[in-house]
């Protein structure tokens, strides 16, 4: 089986967040994050809200409430999350995406 992501993608650190089945690589830089994130089982997230969120869609599909507005983005959607505005997410098994935070400090790498 091949890898969704090339090696230098690969070779970023590992994001620190705690959800199964989701493998997360991180891209830090002094004002934003990009992390680019597979998921192999179903998750879901509740709502919530933090700094402006862009994500485009690798594979798979996400159900995304944006302000109460429900949609299914699939392989090459993207979509933006303006800050402070409340969203959730289901997100289906084999879904993978990258995602721009503008927020340096969204997740940390895992600590070895």
């Amino acid at each position: 089986m091949g890898h969704l992501f090339p090696e230098p993608i690969r070779n970023l650190p590992l994001a620190d967040i705690l959800i199964a089945g989701l493998k997360a690589y991180l891209s830090q830089a002094d004002g934003h994050q990009i992390i680019f994130m597979e998921f192999s089982e179903p998750v879901e997230v509740p709502a919530h809200s933090h700094a402006s969120q862009w994500g485009v869609v690798i594979e798979g599909k996400v159900e995304l409430t944006i302000d109460g507005v429900e949609r299914v983005y699939t392989k090459g959607e993207h979509y933006y999350i303006p800050e402070g505005v409340m969203h959730s997410a289901k997100i289906f098994p084999g879904y993978a995406d990258v995602t721009f935070f503008n927020q340096p400090d969204r997740y940390k790498p895992v600590q070895e």
